[in-house]
């Protein structure tokens, strides 16, 4: 398999960490997203929205949307799961892991704040508006999980800690206070422990800048 990423994204960071804590093997593609590359015509071709992730399967399909590449990746290679099979306990992980997929990141993503700075607000209004949004999401998150598991809401991590993770990465780019969210800051670190985790984080990426 191919994954079309950029090292920054995160939502190429949610289907990086799935494929490694499944154990797949693919071929990290550099889509750089602040030079345009996602706006070249060949790529457009593959990702319509002209974005990333774009995962191309074996027999050449070409699948998009991290969340829907994610249930791809668990359908084909259903251990270890990332999500349930209980009803209730798969909503409520779906319920908090889209607080991060679709009330946070798409408010905050670099081709809106691109049009925040194109409409006239500098580096600071745009910083303050990407911090109102995820306070309001990593709250409302916190309030969805289970209060005593090590993960957010089992044992092991999943659907809901794969989006959270990729979700504090760009807090901590982006200077957001995480001292009001303790649970969230353990189950990262807990995360992070582990080998899938570090070996899909952004600086260990094949087009990230040199140290």
């Amino acid at each position: 398999m191919k994954l079309y990423s950029y090292w920054r994204s995160t939502t190429s960071y949610r289907v990086r960490i799935a494929l490694h804590l499944k154990g797949l093997a693919f071929e990290t593609v550099p889509v750089d997203l602040v030079a345009g590359d996602q706006r070249d015509p060949a790529y457009a071709d593959l990702n319509p929205i002209k974005g990333v992730p774009t995962l191309v399967t074996d027999d050449g399909t070409a699948l998009t949307q991290s969340l829907a590449i994610l249930d791809y990746l668990d359908a084909i290679a259903p251990d270890p799961p990332l999500l349930p099979g209980d009803a209730i306990l798969r909503a409520r992980i779906l319920g908090a892991a889209l607080v991060m997929a679709t009330d946070v990141h798409p408010v905050n993503n670099l081709k809106v704040v691109q049009k925040l700075q194109a409409m006239g607000h500098d580096q600071d209004a745009c910083i303050a508006w990407m911090h109102h949004w995820m306070t309001e999401g990593l709250t409302a998150y916190q309030s969805l999980i289970d209060p005593g598991t090590p993960y957010a809401f089992t044992d092991a991590p999943g659907f809901a800690d794969i989006c959270l993770v990729a979700q504090l990465y760009n807090a901590h780019r982006w200077g957001l206070d995480l001292a009001p969210f303790p649970r969230l800051t353990d189950i990262e670190t807990r995360c992070l422990a582990l080998d899938a985790f570090q070996q899909a984080r952004p600086e260990a990426q094949p087009d990230a800048p040199a140290p």
